[in-house]
């Protein structure tokens, strides 16, 4: 996984820009009922500082420090002390969430058990914001998208290059589209969540979803939502593994070769509604 930075950020959103820029001011929706009102904020803190940590657990890192914490957290939310974040950290200790591990100066925390898998999304986030996590995967695969011509040049072993890089990109941006998806449908059952907000963002990416992929084999479809736009705690990928990476990636240029024919067709479908929307829009000036 990439370390979430400005740079990685604004990767994202020129992304998001090129494959769906009607979502471009939405996106990244993220609106609390709790925070707005100043009520269980403690509660809430316990839920994202476990997402932060989920987060760390999913790239690879199970011992984290509270400065990690402290770092992360004000890349996804409002900015708050570090002694409120050991505060909760401690309390998470206490609770048996969390055991530490001391290394001279430094103490780290490490979840007791693993995190839950094969539980219900609901459940799941009663107990973790997976906004981070979900977050970091479209940071990912936007990375993916903007190397495609470096990635199809290393791995490419038929087909035509340059239509190739095309259709893997198609790919990658109906992933990244996916994985908002999955975000917001779990947003939508946080106990936290402003949850009319999310269900109108949720209505968007099926929107724009169902524009680009509405002629695309529904195989394609599933495999691309459920297996790459999933954090693994809900069936998706690892990508821990370098060689399970390599692997997904030669799996998506596979993809993308055997369904090149109906990547061009969509895009030419998609165009088309874009061309008449515009057409649309344009007025018609009486003499």
């Amino acid at each position: 996984m990439l370390e979430i930075t400005e740079l990685n950020i604004y990767i994202l959103e020129k992304v998001i820009h090129e494959i769906a820029p009607e979502l471009i001011d939405i996106y990244n929706i993220r609106e609390d009922e709790s925070e707005e009102q100043q009520i269980k904020t403690g509660r809430l803190h316990e839920n994202r500082i476990l997402g932060i940590i989920l987060k760390f657990y999913l790239e690879g890192k199970k011992k984290v420090t509270t400065r990690d914490v402290e770092i992360e957290y004000k890349k996804f939310f409002k900015e708050i002390a570090r002694s409120t974040i050991s505060t909760y950290l401690n309390m998470l200790k206490k609770e048996s969430t969390l055991y530490k591990e001391r290394d001279g100066r430094l103490v780290y925390y490490i979840f007791f058990e693993d995190p839950p898998k094969e539980i219900s999304a609901f459940w799941f986030t009663r107990l973790f914001c997976v906004d981070p996590a979900y977050f970091s995967r479209a940071i990912y695969f936007s990375s993916l998208y903007s190397i495609a011509e470096i990635i199809v040049k290393k791995h490419m072993k038929k087909g035509n290059y340059d239509e190739l890089v095309n259709t893997f990109r198609y790919l990658t941006g109906i992933i990244i589209l996916y994985i908002l998806k999955n975000r917001s449908s779990k947003c939508i059952l946080c106990q936290f969540s402003k949850q009319e907000r999310y269900i109108e963002l949720l209505e968007a990416l099926n929107l724009a979803i169902k524009e680009r992929t509405d002629v695309l084999p529904s195989e394609l479809q599933e495999s691309l939502k459920k297996k790459y736009a999933e954090i693994p705690n809900f069936g998706g990928y690892y990508f821990r593994d370098e060689n399970k990476e390599i692997e997904m990636i030669e799996e998506l240029l596979s993809s993308a070769n055997q369904y090149k024919k109906d990547m061009e067709y969509q895009t030419m479908v998609l165009n088309r509604r874009i061309n008449t929307r515009i057409l649309e829009k344009v007025p018609v000036n009486n003499k």
